[in-house]
């Protein structure tokens, strides 16, 4: 006759489908990854718009003579500043990585935040 118990130890997987295991694991660092992510996509979104209305109000300037701007100088200043965001972003990545042993509910709850935002 074989028993519950029985079941579950000879199943190494048994543990793994438990509530508390699921919870602690699984739904939390993905609750923790999806806000993450919506917080980056929002505040990617408002410094995208911050950003352009700062070059726009730049290219006034320039139109009137107040300022002049090397395409060279501006592009520069594009590309540091994506550098930035990539280097933000993997921190991000990594770091909600380390929440679990797996990490992989962390990384793909800050991939489904930042879809949602």
């Amino acid at each position: 006759m074989t028993t519950m118990t029985t079941l579950n130890q000879t199943q190494p997987f048994g543990d793994f489908f438990s509530s508390t295991f699921l919870l602690g694991n699984v739904g939390a660092p993905f609750v923790i990854g999806m806000a993450v992510g919506y917080f980056a996509k929002k505040m990617l979104k408002i410094t995208l718009f911050v950003s352009g209305a700062a070059v726009v109000l730049l290219f006034v300037a320039e139109f009137y003579g107040v300022i002049h701007i090397s395409d060279a100088d501006l592009q520069q200043a594009a590309s540091s500043a994506t550098d930035a965001a990539k280097s933000s972003g993997d921190y991000l990545v990594h770091r909600l990585s380390s929440i679990t042993s797996k990490g992989v509910s962390g990384a793909a709850g800050f991939f489904a935040g930042f879809k949602l935002g």
